[in-house]
């Protein structure tokens, strides 16, 4: 037994004992998705339902298990703030219960490192340590070195199932304050069948990709289609926020060599991953791919180093001007801004960059129009019109810079359904964007 394992032997604690290091009105934060640590969260929840401590608050940028935090029996005792509503945490956000806090993805290791005040508590859910005393946050790396540089103290929940990923994700049992171990199959996410407008609109996109490019593709039908449709291209790299499965198939199928890239060649590059059991498998001690904190994953002056960047994201609804609302149907909160005005300025930035952003051009069955005169009261502007690069429906794909506001209303109208044009076109005229 080595230095290493007798640190884990004397910290290792039921996760009873290890919630007992959470005090009355701790803020405690971890990382994005998987890395939620269940146990612990689980015993902290019980602690506040006893009423033995009241004020503590789980901070998280997208809470996927819908952890106990969320129980409105716990209000006031352990309360959920979101960083990116969504998953779990986006009824709860909706109806009021809790509250988010507004970001780009890339921003929020420095709001922990310099503008939240404090952070008592950081905890997350981990890979089994190794002979060297490390333990990586498997499925995430985007906050991790900001927040446990900022915690006080460091609550670990050793699962025996969490794929031990490369990168810049590690704690050393040397940090730890206390752990408790686990064995549970991690959260998996199976993409939905592509349908036929996915495909259709994923083809678009996918004829503008060149060989050599780097890419990034959100999350949705339209990007998973992106993704299976590039498996002709040559030598394509990954520099993503999100890794997904349609991006292991690429790598499998030879598309993805990631040997063009100019920086972490041969290396894949993301900042979060949730998938299926196939994509975890594939990762779980894989040298070619790394997890890294996402102020470097979604830095668009790291994206733009990359010759030929191609980002892909969706959106909620487009207007006129070219405004790009993606996370808010009017006043009601849906998502967040996430990393996609990230990549679209690092897609700008790029020589030979394409940033697309794709949706349906209709909702509700083809009765609501998705392409509006202006945005639907209320709603978020997420990407701005100065940097909307391309737009994509099933019925055109157009590209925006350099155009004028009469042309790019003139184009945006185009990716309209028909029954739509003729009063998109009176309205734009009212405007005075079509002269």
């Amino acid at each position: 037994m080595n230095k290493f394992q007798e640190m884990y032997l004397a910290k290792r604690k039921t996760p009873e004992e290890v919630a007992m290091y959470v005090k009355s009105g701790d803020i405690c934060a971890c990382p994005t998705g998987l890395e939620e640590p269940t146990a612990i969260c689980d015993a902290i929840g019980e602690r506040a339902r006893k009423g033995e401590i009241t004020g503590v608050m789980h901070h998280a940028t997208l809470s996927v298990k819908g952890g106990v935090f969320m129980n409105p029996e716990l209000k006031g005792k352990y309360d959920y703030v979101s960083w990116f509503t969504g998953g779990a945490g986006r009824k709860a956000v909706q109806q009021g219960y809790y509250t988010y806090i507004p970001n780009n993805y890339s921003t929020i290791p420095g709001y922990w490192r310099e503008i939240q005040p404090r952070l008592d508590v950081f905890y997350a859910e981990v890979s089994p340590m190794d002979k060297h005393g490390y333990f990586t946050c498997g499925m995430s790396g985007a906050e991790v070195m900001a927040m446990k540089s900022k915690a006080a103290i460091i609550l670990l929940d050793v699962n025996d199932k969490m794929p031990r990923v490369m990168g810049n994700n590690f704690i050393h049992i040397s940090e730890v304050t206390a752990l408790c171990e686990s064995s549970r199959e991690l959260l998996t996410l199976e993409a939905a069948p592509l349908t036929d407008m996915d495909k259709k609109i994923g083809q678009m996109i996918a004829d503008e990709v060149p060989d050599g490019a780097t890419i990034q593709l959100g999350i949705g039908g339209i990007p998973n289609a992106v993704g299976v449709l590039l498996q002709d291209k040559k030598d394509l790299g990954i520099h993503t926020e999100m890794f997904t499965d349609s991006m292991v198939d690429l790598i499998e199928c030879g598309a993805v060599t990631n040997m063009k890239k100019p920086i972490n060649v041969g290396k894949t590059i993301s900042t979060l991953a949730w998938g299926t059991k196939k994509m975890y498998d594939y990762m779980d001690d894989n040298p070619a791919f790394e997890m890294h904190p996402v102020d470097y994953t979604n830095d668009p002056y790291v994206i733009g180093q990359h010759d030929h960047f191609i980002s892909v994201n969706a959106c909620v609804e487009i207007d006129l001007f070219g405004q790009v609302c993606a996370e808010s149907l009017g006043t009601l909160h849906y998502s967040g801004s996430g990393g996609q005005v990230d990549f679209v300025r690092g897609a700008n930035i790029s020589k030979g960059g394409k940033g697309f952003i794709a949706m349906t051009s209709t909702a509700k069955g083809g009765t609501i129009s998705k392409i509006k005169p202006v945005l639907t009261p209320g709603s978020i502007v997420t990407t701005s019109k100065n940097e909307v690069d391309f737009l994509v429906t099933e019925h055109n794909i157009v590209r925006l810079k350099g155009q004028t506001a009469s042309e790019r209303a003139k184009m945006i109208i185009s990716l309209a359904a028909p029954q739509f044009r003729e009063e998109l076109e009176f309205e734009a005229k009212k405007m005075n964007l079509i002269i």
